[in-house]
């Protein structure tokens, strides 16, 4: 057999795969941004929109300490500072980093979660796995840089993570509900192996606390609620029940 037809006979079964991959939630995003476009996605939106004033006012002079005292997570401050702070914490994008980058995780990744699991579901999950986030900074301070697992004290005064984590909580949530196993998986490789080989500092281990705490979630699903097929028992837009 030529390499030509070896590869047209493989065709089909990537075919296969990425449809059994990726089939269902493809299918949920695009009937609802079929039928309602962007109304389909408000909480998004906002959450996009919310991004862009916070990106807008901490790069005026006037505006930067309004946006830390209000939006900015250190793990030297007080734990009741640090909860209060932490849902707008989602929202505001790291100063050192392109903040299209951020918009474009939260748009792409924010409104998928939003069409297939439902927004009540979305902001829980992103609020989990960025709490998860602030709380390993403490925990991992605590154990200190002697341990892989800590950090070092000068940690305690760099911002913590801000909508990455829930992005990346996000999408493995969401494949997770829609039993897109190879895409979870690869998800959380690819956050380890950052820790490991690339970023292995404050942000990429709040990634990874961030994808412990919602695979605990994922778990406790599963136990509450047990999987049903994919495609049967929708609701909404196509979501799982």
């Amino acid at each position: 057999m030529t390499e030509a037809g070896a590869g047209r006979q493989g065709m089909p079964v990537l075919r296969r795969a990425a449809r059994a991959e990726w089939g269902p939630l493809l299918r949920t995003v695009r009937t609802a941004l079929a039928v309602a476009k962007l109304r389909a996605i408000p909480v998004t939106l906002a959450a996009v929109c919310l991004t862009l004033v916070f990106q807008f006012v901490q790069n005026q002079s006037w505006g930067y300490q309004a946006v830390q005292d209000i939006g900015s997570v250190q793990a030297w401050e007080h734990l009741w500072v640090a909860l209060l702070r932490t849902p707008l914490s989602l929202f505001v994008p790291a100063l050192d980093l392109p903040v299209w980058g951020a918009l474009a995780q939260i748009l792409i990744v924010f409104g998928i979660a939003e069409i297939c699991v439902g927004w009540r579901q979305t902001l829980l999950v992103a609020y989990l796995a960025t709490l998860a986030g602030t709380m390993y900074a403490r925990i991992g301070i605590w154990i200190g840089p002697q341990s892989p697992l800590g950090l070092a004290d000068s940690d305690k005064y760099v911002i913590d993570t801000g909508p990455s984590a829930a992005v990346v909580g996000l999408a493995v949530f969401v494949c997770w509900r829609y039993r897109a196993w190879f895409t979870c998986t690869l998800v959380v490789l690819s956050m380890l192996l950052e820790v490991v080989f690339i970023k292995n500092n404050l942000a990429g281990k709040e990634h990874v606390a961030a994808i412990l705490a919602v695979l605990a979630l994922s778990g406790l699903w599963e136990v509450w609620r047990p999987a049903k097929p994919r495609d049967a028992h929708v609701s909404g837009w196509g979501r799982p029940r």
